[in-house]
């Protein structure tokens, strides 16, 4: 019996997405995990701000938190408005959380988010992804398949 394919996440509206993980790490696994966030946070972003390019995720106390990821200020925001660079506690099952736990301690592994998105449902959410860095060589070899690629597809075009 075939093995059944994995679901892709519903992605309606991405918010910030975080480009070069793909360039930095190998990407093993991904999850998706919930985000809990304060009103005016959730106000900006809808508002299609934030950036997590440089922020990553760490297991603190059972618990998953996103570190570094900037959400600015909701411009109508009053004095209850949120911090920008806070860290943002993620949900996930505990079992996915031993998992990555796991992975994170024996094997050396990166928490990356790799990209913030409303689904369909409306809630915020962040497609979280286990990796392990890249070496310097690794990464030319990523360039010099990502231009054959292209030049293989320019010539394909010209050549019919």
């Amino acid at each position: 019996m075939a093995r059944p394919k994995p679901i892709a996440f519903e992605k309606t509206k991405v918010v910030a997405e975080n480009r070069r993980a793909r360039f930095d790490y190998f990407i093993e696994d991904k999850f998706e995990a919930g985000i809990a966030l304060t009103g005016t946070e959730v106000k900006a972003l809808r508002s299609g701000e934030g950036s997590i390019a440089e922020s990553y995720a760490e297991i603190r106390d059972g618990q998953v938190w996103l570190v570094n990821a900037n959400v600015p200020e909701f411009s109508h925001g009053n004095r209850f408005n949120h911090v920008p660079k806070r860290p943002r506690k993620l949900l996930l099952h505990a079992r996915e959380i031993e998992k990555l736990f796991g992975s994170v301690e024996r094997k050396g592994m990166t928490l990356v988010p790799l990209s913030v998105y409303f689904n369909s449902k409306g809630r915020a959410k962040v497609e979280l992804a286990l990796a392990k860095g890249k070496q310097a060589h690794d990464k030319r070899a990523t360039v010099k398949d990502r231009d054959w690629k292209r030049d293989k597809a320019r010539v394909m075009r010209e050549h019919g």
